[in-house]
């Protein structure tokens, strides 16, 4: 242990421990996973992440030990504690330079987007040194000039090798490519049981799962291509689920992006346009709909139902907010005519 601590500091890392963990260190040989929780800081102080208050995803970070995790040194530092354990590591800047990489997925991640979102098909180093905004000022400073770190780390629990299921972000290319399918007809059969939650998260992960691969790929090309006609239907699906959790202004998103590659697509119409209908985008989600139907008119009495449906909602919202005003006008005539009749 104490050996690794020293090595640690003669690569640029110090560590400092704030609770010491239980039972002997792990030897961590490749293939072992790691769960733990990090809050990461600059060095003055400043919070830039904690995985404990991260939207409706704070779920601890996984990594299995060989799989080149993006950023090197948490692979390094965790090898150093044991279970239970809270540590502190200052790491030298060139272990911090792609964080904010590294962030955004996290980021992404939790708040139920695409992991790669915002960033482009370069390597990473080439990210870092670019001058594109990732979208959160915070991680644009922090790409801008790269600095030490400081990640608080709580290691919650050690996997050996072959003693857990393999997860989709740690298979090769092949068995990604392999497994997509299985996980999309989960997401199904969780669907039709009624599992709406945890067939949001299957597609989700078969959605990131794609997309990681189709990251290696130029866009346009063949095999790009491929891999997002079937990331499309998964998204769908999720848009689906999505629209049933009430989380319109996402469908809205997705159903765009699905809609500027691919005009024709009558699915991404149809949930765009309910999508529309239920956060009161009236004449947006009467466009979406005549597109749908001018796209193909067999759904013209579905379309239909969905423009009564919405009328309704509209004419009940319309007669609430009349009886609002109604009573407050009401009140404040009374009010006026007593103050003028004295």
């Amino acid at each position: 242990m104490e050996e690794l601590v020293v090595k640690l500091g003669a690569d640029g890392v110090h560590k400092k421990v704030i609770s010491p963990g239980k039972g002997e260190l792990s030897s961590f040989p490749n293939g072992t996973k790691v769960k733990f929780h990090y809050r990461t800081s600059l060095c003055d102080g400043t919070l830039l992440d904690d995985s404990r208050s991260m939207g409706d995803r704070s779920k601890p970070m996984e990594l299995i030990l060989g799989k080149k995790f993006k950023l090197p040194v948490w692979e390094q530092v965790v090898t150093t504690m044991r279970e239970g354990e809270v540590a502190e590591f200052t790491c030298d800047v060139k272990h911090t330079a792609l964080y904010p990489m590294v962030s955004l997925s996290l980021r992404n991640i939790s708040r139920g987007k695409d992991p790669l979102e915002g960033q482009r098909h370069c390597c990473g180093i080439a990210q870092v040194h670019s001058h594109h905004s990732l979208g959160f000022p915070d991680l644009d400073k922090l790409q801008a000039n790269p600095q030490p770190l400081v990640f608080t780390l709580e290691l919650l629990q050690v996997l050996p090798p072959g003693s857990f299921q393999m997860e989709i972000w740690a298979m090769t290319d092949d068995e990604k490519l392999e497994a997509v399918p299985h996980i999309h007809e989960e997401g199904n059969s969780l669907y039709k049981s009624g599992d709406i939650d945890e067939a949001s998260e299957k597609y989700y992960s078969a959605i990131a799962c794609l997309k990681s691969l189709q990251m290696k790929e130029r866009p346009g090309d063949e095999t790009w291509i491929k891999l997002d006609n079937m990331i499309t239907p998964l998204l769908l699906n999720y848009c689906q689920c999505k629209q049933l959790q009430g989380q319109h202004y996402e469908v809205l998103d997705h159903c765009s992006s699905i809609i500027n590659k691919y005009d024709d697509n009558v699915k991404a119409y149809f949930k765009r346009g309910k999508a529309h209908a239920a956060v009161w985008n009236e004449p947006e989600a009467r466009a979406d709909f005549a597109k749908v139907v001018a796209l193909d008119p067999s759904l013209e009495p579905s379309v239909a139902k969905e423009l009564r449906a919405m009328e309704e909602r509209i004419r009940e919202k319309e007669k609430e907010e009349k009886g609002r005003y109604k009573n407050l006008f009401g009140y404040s005539g009374k009010a006026s005519a007593a103050a003028t009749m004295g």
